[in-house]
């Protein structure tokens, strides 16, 4: 072949070269800009704190022992950016609280659900009833269940939240991570847990949906947000 030959081939194939690599780069900006991105900013837990109310209604601070706790795992420090627990008095009894938020769930950590959190400590459970608890004008699907060892008997209510879903099993828990994932976000997630002492179910679930409802009222603001969507 003369040099005339080889020159238009080598600019043909620098030109596909161009082609090829323009459509690879304007793929991957795609598949960059589809990305699902955190929905909810970091929250310092100083700040997280400051947000539950010591007291409110006919309800005070007691303390924060005697609450039962997720299971301690080498994911904790991820799936819990903010835990704070509180034991509350009235001239009733006492409730004891447990809320946990994080501003990332993925579809590999999530917040525990207290039915995991209960048989580790212990203690065996009755069927899990879907309930409806109502705070701030909001009907929030909800799960209560009787949790029970040699020691005590406790009534439990929680609901749990992800994105602008409140799942009520693991099962609708990662159905709602991949739908927040479609819409093109990582969405946050928090677990809002009360429970008392009682033999009595019905009754204290009543005493409990009462609590989370003057506890929403009385949170700041901020908090109000993360528990109502």
């Amino acid at each position: 072949m003369t040099d005339g030959e080889e020159a238009p081939s080598s600019e043909l194939l620098s030109r596909r070269h161009v082609l090829i690599g323009g459509a690879l780069l304007a793929a991957s900006a795609v598949a960059f800009a589809r990305q699902p991105r955190t929905a909810k900013p970091l929250v310092k837990s100083a700040t997280f704190e400051k947000w539950v109310p010591a007291s409110f209604a006919e309800w005070t601070l007691e303390g924060t022992s005697g609450v039962v706790l997720p299971p301690p795992d080498s994911l904790s420090a991820r799936l819990y950016d903010n835990l704070v627990t509180r034991v509350y008095s009235s001239p009733l009894g006492d409730v004891m609280m447990l809320v946990a938020y994080n501003n990332k769930q993925d579809g590999v950590l999530q917040v525990h659900r207290p039915e995991i959190c209960y048989p580790t400590g212990g203690f065996t459970l009755t069927d899990t009833r879907r309930i409806p608890v109502r705070a701030l004008g909001t009907s929030i699907p909800s799960n209560t269940f009787t949790a029970a060892n040699r020691d005590r008997t406790e009534q439990v209510v929680y609901f749990t939240r992800l994105g602008k879903f409140y799942p009520r099993s693991w099962a609708e828990q990662r159905i709602a991570v991949v739908e927040e994932n479609l819409a093109g976000r990582i969405p946050d997630g928090i677990l809002f847990r009360v429970s008392l002492l009682s033999t009595n179910g019905p009754a204290a679930v009543d005493r409990l949906r009462g609590f989370i409802g003057a506890f929403a009222r009385a949170a700041d603001p901020s908090l109000q947000k993360l528990l109502i969507v």
